[in-house]
């Protein structure tokens, strides 16, 4: 710090006047590097970790059965909230490889790639569009990447999927979150032309792109679990397939090279075999070791269409294929190991990892995914690219993270209740006293109490404001600055949300509610739902949390013939939708029903075993064109229909339709499966 730094900040301090932030680079240099990037908005990684809540996860239902020491775990939430839990979950011990070693083997993430351009989904029609930009998206990147730094094993490793346009800045970031000497490689995914051209054309370019990359690092090169990735033959390497005396397959030269001459002449024997079955045609050895599923020689830096051929098993937007990714599961983890997606979109990941052996958690934060996810998960084929017999799901788990279910909160019991509000409030559990009153734990260094309002002694009570008054009589100015109180919201007989009382300030955290802003380092961000087909993948970062308010819905249904349409077909008339949601928005005007995000459909809901297993979205802004109806056609559905209405917070309205509202007969079913 020069003399006049010192002078400067000298007389800011006895005026008591704000610091600005540059100030912290001055007072707190970070440590000399040999270069930093350097950008607005990035913080430090310590207070990434500090600042960022860990929200406590709420089962919401968990498929298979129960009583196994793990269930797979499928996480509805900002990322960010989340793996903060499971960093917690990690130094507890509950994040454990088959090997014993604790965190995470092998984490595999496909992130928005913020550049502002339309991917084209099924049918032809704009499926979303990345909207974070610039160094905004590196710094909600980074973010995650340092969350993931902590959660891997020592022995782990990230693989991170982009494309061109962000492949350089993320991989300078990784250089510095991970370490460049942790670097192994990249690999281009050539996708082929009908994979990457048309979009490149359409935006003008004169050099279709037709690959993606991948960044592999390790959290530690020295330690890293990996195996070789195996794949195909190259079509030219068995080009001079030829027999020997025993009838089995070779060419000559290692891997398809010609021998020189002096290889020759030392007599070196420079034969690759490819086959010991002398049954077999020359036609049906070279079909066998050069097609997608062939693993025999190790793999490059870069993958054709040959090797990773373009599959899709859901309608989801930018779906990767299962063998993709059953390449980097299969090199980077073995039975067992945890396998984390941070970004599941379709649930690749976790379906591949599934039919590996290997655990999985998956995350994300659209709605769209995590019933994609459910129902991909459910109706899984054994072999990779979704073939071959039914594969039932080890038991997995669906939890919330950040927006949760009061109703089931106050099942609890008391020790759960009191671990979860510790848990939402972010506070430590470390019971004490002070003046005789006994708190639960503290809270940014401060006294928390948590109000037991099950014991029979409170039952009916209510905290009041002499309540407040009699604890700071018995603790007095003991407690510090601050003291919190948390409580359901009915247990509390005031309205404020804190008292002060002398120079201590009593907070009343309520729940169900959301994270009061003064106590965060942030300003509350509610998780946002899409309302168009554009926007899927624009629901990226939350801060706090709030708790399910089911909207108010009204709505018609019928049958009706649209204008040029030979047949009738279904509708449902939304009439009213309205979110009672603590956070307000700016929205455009459209009535009653701007918060509305979609809706879904089941066309023949499974009544016993109550599983949304939907058929068909559609998306607030196009039903606002359709004078917010709803149509299908009739001969989808079943004997009774689930339509799920959700709004921009995640929230979810549903109501159970029989199928003769629409006209419609009751249909038989085969074997009790879906038509």
């Amino acid at each position: 710090m020069t003399p006049e730094q010192r002078q400067e900040l000298i007389r800011l301090l006895e005026k008591g006047e704000d610091i600005s932030p540059e100030w912290a680079r001055i007072l707190f240099p970070p440590e000399k590097r040999e270069y930093e990037l350097v950008y607005h908005g990035k913080d430090r990684e310590e207070d990434i970790i500090a600042d960022t809540l860990a929200v406590p996860l709420q089962a919401v239902r968990t498929f298979g059965q129960n009583g196994v020491d793990w269930h797979n775990m499928l996480i509805f939430g900002d990322n960010l909230q989340a793996m903060k839990t499971l960093l917690e979950m990690k130094k507890a011990g509950k994040l454990r490889n088959a090997d014993g070693t604790d965190g995470v083997r092998l984490v595999y993430i496909d992130p928005p790639f913020a550049t502002r351009r339309e991917f084209k989904g099924s049918q032809d029609q704009k499926a979303y569009q990345d909207r974070i930009a610039g160094a905004e998206f590196v710094e909600f990147l980074r973010k995650r990447l340092v969350l993931i730094k902590n959660l891997l094993a020592e022995d782990g490793n990230i693989v991170v999927h982009l494309d061109n346009r962000k492949l350089h800045y993320i991989k300078v970031v990784m250089d510095e979150v991970f370490g460049e000497q942790n670097f192994i490689n990249e690999v281009i995914w050539h996708k082929g032309r009908e994979g990457g051209s048309s979009r490149s054309h359409s935006a003008g370019s004169a050099i279709p792109t037709e690959y993606q990359n991948l960044l592999v690092y390790a959290s530690n090169r020295r330690q890293r679990h990996w195996r070789l990735v195996l794949g195909p033959y190259k079509v030219s390497t068995v080009s001079r397939i030829e027999k020997d005396e025993n009838g089995w397959f070779y060419t000559r030269g290692r891997m398809g090279r010609q021998p020189a001459e002096w290889e020759i002449e030392a007599g070196v024997s420079l034969k690759t075999y490819v086959s010991g079955d002398p049954t077999k045609t020359k036609e049906q050895v070279i079909a066998e070791i050069t097609g997608p599923k062939a693993e025999f020689v190790a793999l490059g830096d870069i993958w054709s269409s040959q090797i990773v051929p373009l599959t899709t098993c859901t309608d989801y937007p930018t779906e990767k294929p299962e063998r993709l990714l059953s390449l980097l599961v299969k090199s980077g983890s073995q039975e067992g190991d945890i396998i984390l997606d941070a970004f599941s979109g379709s649930g690749t990941t976790l379906a591949v990892s599934e039919k590996l052996g290997r655990s999985w958690i998956g995350l994300d934060c659209g709605k769209l995914s995590v019933y994609t996810i459910q129902k991909r998960m459910l109706n899984l084929r054994a072999e990779i690219g979704n073939k071959g017999p039914k594969l039932e799901a080890k038991p997995f788990t669906l939890y919330n993270a950040g927006l949760y279910d009061f109703s089931t909160l106050k099942e609890l019991s008391w020790q759960d209740w009191r671990f979860f509000a510790l848990q939402l409030f972010g506070c430590r559990d470390e019971r004490h006293k002070i003046g005789g009153i006994e708190f639960d734990g503290y809270r940014q260094g401060q006294s928390v109490m948590i109000f037991n309002h099950m014991e029979a002694k409170h039952k009916g009570a209510c905290i009041t404001e002499e309540t407040i008054q009699e604890i700071h009589e018995a603790a007095g100015s003991r407690v510090g600055s601050k003291v919190f109180i948390i409580a359901p919201a009915l247990a509390f007989d005031f309205q404020q949300d804190y008292i002060d009382l002398g120079k201590v300030r009593y907070y009343a955290l309520r729940i169900p509610y959301s994270i009061i802003h003064e106590l965060h380092r942030r300003e509350f961000k509610a998780l946002k739902q899409p309302s168009d087909e554009m926007a899927v993948n624009d629901t990226v970062e939350a801060v706090g949390f709030d708790f399910i308010r089911t909207p108010e819905l009204q709505y018609k249904t019928g049958t009706e013939k649209p204008k040029g349409e030979l047949f009738e077909v279904g509708f449902i008339k939304i009439e009213t939708f309205k979110s009672d949601a603590v956070v307000r928005e700016p929205f455009r005007k459209k009535g009653n029903l701007e918060t509305l995000s979609m809706v879904m459909l089941d066309f023949d809901y499974d009544e016993t075993n109550k599983v949304f297993d939907f058929d068909a979205v559609f998306y607030a802004d196009a039903l606002e064109k359709e004078g917010w109806k709803v149509r299908f056609q009739t001969d989808q559905l079943g004997k009774k229909m689930m339509a799920v209405f959700i709004d921009i917070y995640g929230n979810e309205a549903r109501v159970l339709i029989n199928a003769a509202e629409f006209g419609k007969a009751v249909p038989k079913k085969k074997n009790g499966q879906k038509k």
